[in-house]
């Protein structure tokens, strides 16, 4: 990519087209967020940062005309657009896990609580029974 940067002329479109791979990226992580298909979202998701991390780069060495920075504000708007509705869905999975979570504790809780007495009950129901029997 750095010879690519230093041809001058060729930069701008370069840098362009990182924001249409990264358009192309996150529509596809969009599509996974409305599958429900979490683990390949967030699989995708890990290699997106890294190329926001190489589009964030690349964008501080390119100077960039009044059209071209025009096409990156469309790209990045439809970018940060889609970015939003990734992140609502992520955390109204979080908040349903987490929800899961407390329900799945609080069954384990009065488990743990009432288990122990429904051993004792029916050892007494067991002895109980045995005197009535005797």
């Amino acid at each position: 990519m750095a010879a690519s940067i230093n041809a001058h002329d060729h930069a701008p479109h370069v840098l362009l087209d990182a924001y249409e791979g990264l358009l192309v990226h996150v529509t596809q992580m969009h599509e996974l967020a409305s599958a429900e298909q979490w683990a390949e979202l967030i699989e995708q998701r890990t290699h997106y940062v890294l190329l926001v991390e190489e589009v964030r780069k690349l964008d501080s060495l390119v100077v960039l005309d009044d059209p071209a920075r025009q096409r990156k504000a469309e790209l990045l708007e439809r970018i940060l657009e889609y970015d939003v509705e990734i992140r609502r869905r992520l955390m109204a999975r979080r908040d349903e896990l987490g929800k899961l979570i407390g329900v799945s504790q609080r069954q384990r809780d009065l488990h743990r609580a009432y288990a122990p007495q429904q051993g004792a009950s029916f050892s007494a129901l067991g002895s109980d029974d045995g005197e009535a029997t005797k």
